[in-house]
């Protein structure tokens, strides 16, 4: 979490600067790989991240990479 989102108290009248940091976001933005695995097997890899999609906020989508064929 690298950005605060800031809120002033209830009932407080407009002005007098911003208000103290509530709580802190990442930003994650489309495109953005936030996991990479190595050494599983791809059906263990998937239900474990299956299981880590659940607890995000956000849409995510499986990806992998093939082997890169050696010449």
């Amino acid at each position: 979490p690298d950005k605060p989102i800031t809120k002033k108290p209830a009932e407080t009248r407009m002005g007098k600067g911003k208000g103290a940091p509530e709580q802190w976001v990442a930003v994650v933005r489309p495109g953005k790989i936030l996991f990479e695995m190595e050494g599983v097997d791809r059906p263990t890899a998937e239900a474990a991240m299956r299981l880590a999609a659940h607890k995000l906020p956000i849409k995510t989508k499986f990806i992998t990479r093939e082997a890169e064929q050696a010449i």
